[in-house]
């Protein structure tokens, strides 16, 4: 039998934790029409199109803002309650999207990796992708509000802190990629756990200090402000108010070595779990 140079060879990965970035790269035309799809399709024959991008994290802020500051009131210092709300409210939809967008993977696209070849992990990257262009949308409305408030002398000016605020964004959706990578894997064979992760990511909002300063728990209830206080997205959240609106400098970075380690360990766990069940999750999903 004659040997023969083949153009491409297609087998299982050999290494459990393994990103295969250079095999990513050589589909990027296929990652850009997956992000494509995603950033453009998803409001596509609505009347509002892609300003449901601005109209979602603007109600639901007033309505936090209503509800928590109005009818509960529970105070935000200085920081108007709006823009207090606005500010967290992004960056968690940010995290949730990016956990949403992987969390069921791979029984979401079942029918095309049944069908053709190409790298599993493009899809959740994708997903971190197109959520990016989301955000960055959703962070022009917030600067517009800011810029409002600091006018009406509401608000002061950033901290030089705020340079640290694209290393949050990016550990933020690290974990929503990193814990939907893992609920991916695991709801192959256990069905149920894709319900308890879309509770599960609701309750977490409010143990997240999403729509209420960590001072607040600590005062009225300090049973759980401990589980706050260690809770790596309530930190994240927290650190980049303190840059926004309180003054945090530099030496505010380092509080977040915590939620950087947290990240990274998630990130393990979950690549190892997505590329272990790459290799077998069409026979069982």
């Amino acid at each position: 039998m004659s040997s023969q140079n083949w153009h491409e060879v297609i087998s299982p990965k050999n290494r459990v934790i393994s990103l295969n970035l250079k095999e990513i790269w050589r589909y990027r035309d296929l990652l850009m029409l997956f992000v494509k799809r995603d950033v453009l399709t998803i409001y596509k024959q609505t009347i509002f199109g892609p300003l449901w991008y601005l109209i979602q994290p603007l109600f639901t802020s007033l309505i936090y803002t209503f509800t928590f500051n109005k009818v509960a009131k529970i105070e935000t210092g200085d920081v108007p309650a709006f823009l207090f709300n606005l500010s967290g409210l992004i960056i968690w939809n940010y995290f949730a999207d990016c956990f949403n967008g992987t969390s069921d993977t791979f029984k979401k696209n079942e029918d095309i990796f049944g069908k053709v070849y190409f790298p599993r992990a493009v899809m959740p990257v994708s997903t971190i992708i197109s959520n990016l262009v989301k955000l960055g949308i959703q962070m022009l409305i917030f600067i517009a509000f800011y810029i409002y408030f600091y006018v009406n002398g509401d608000v002061g000016l950033p901290s030089s802190g705020l340079i640290f605020f694209p290393i949050v964004v990016l550990m933020m959706g690290m974990m929503g990629l990193s814990l939907g990578m893992i609920t991916s894997s695991l709801t192959t064979k256990y069905r149920d756990l894709i319900f308890l992760a879309t509770f599960g990511i609701q309750l977490l909002m409010f143990a997240s200090a999403v729509v209420y300063p960590v001072d607040a728990v600590v005062e009225n209830f300090p049973q759980a402000a401990e589980f706050i206080r260690h809770n790596p997205l309530a930190i994240l959240l927290e650190v980049t108010r303190e840059f926004y609106f309180f003054g945090g400098g530099f030496e505010l970075g380092l509080s977040l070595v915590y939620p950087l380690i947290i990240t990274v360990i998630l990130f393990l766990i979950g690549l190892a779990l997505f590329n272990k069940t790459e290799k077998s999750f069409i026979d069982t999903i």
